[in-house]
C-alpha cells in the first residue's frame, strides 16, 4: 500500500473510487450522506489542483482516496453539543473513500496524516456506522456536532498525539 498525491490525469480513476464508495454506503444503510451526488467532480478537481487529494494504491492501482486539509476548516469553527479537545493547529481528513478491495484504508490515511501533524480532526454522518467505528478504533475522541456548508450535521472527532 502506497500513499501519494493524486494527479489530475487520474481524475476518472479517483471518481470511480468515489462511485464504488457511494454504492457501498447506499447498500450499507447510509444512502443520504453522499448518495450518487457527492463529492462532485469539480470539488475533486479542486482538491487535486490544491494538492490536498491523496490516493492509496496497491500495485499501482488506485484503491482509495482522501483529502488532507491543513489549517482552519470553516466547518469546524462552530461545534455544538460538546467542544474540541483544544485549539492547537490541526489538519482535517475529509472524503475518505475506498473501492472495497483494500482493508485498513482509514488507518493508513490517519497514520499518513499523523506523520505530518500531531493534531487531526475528522467528521462523519450519523448513519455512517462503519466510519464511526474506524475513527473511534484509531483513537479519535467524539467531540460534538458540526455542520457542513449545506447545513447537514456531522459527528465531529479529534485526535491529538499529546
Amino acid at each position: 500500500m502506497e500513499i501519494r498525491l493524486a494527479e489530475i490525469s487520474e481524475l476518472s480513476e479517483v471518481m470511480a473510487v468515489y462511485r464504488a464508495a457511494q454504492d457501498f454506503m447506499i447498500k450499507s444503510g447510509n444512502p443520504t450522506q453522499w448518495g450518487h451526488f457527492y463529492p462532485p467532480k469539480e470539488l475533486i478537481e479542486q482538491d487535486i489542483s490544491n494538492r490536498k487529494a491523496y490516493v492509496i494504491t496497491e500495485n499501482n492501482i488506485i484503491r482509495a482516496v482522501f483529502t488532507l486539509h491543513f489549517g482552519e476548516d470553516p466547518t469546524y469553527k462552530i461545534i455544538e453539543n460538546g467542544s474540541w479537545l483544544n485549539n492547537e493547529p490541526y489538519a482535517a481528513i475529509h472524503r475518505v473513500a475506498s473501492d472495497g478491495v483494500l482493508h485498513g484504508v482509514f488507518r493508513a490515511a490517519a497514520d499518513f496524516c499523523a506523520e505530518k501533524i500531531n493534531h487531526i480532526r475528522v467528521d462523519t454522518h450519523e448513519d455512517n456506522l462503519i466510519m464511526q467505528r474506524q475513527i473511534e478504533k484509531y483513537g479519535f475522541k467524539k467531540c460534538g456536532i458540526i455542520f457542513t456548508a449545506s447545513g447537514s450535521p456531522r459527528i465531529a472527532y479529534e485526535w491529538d498525539r499529546k
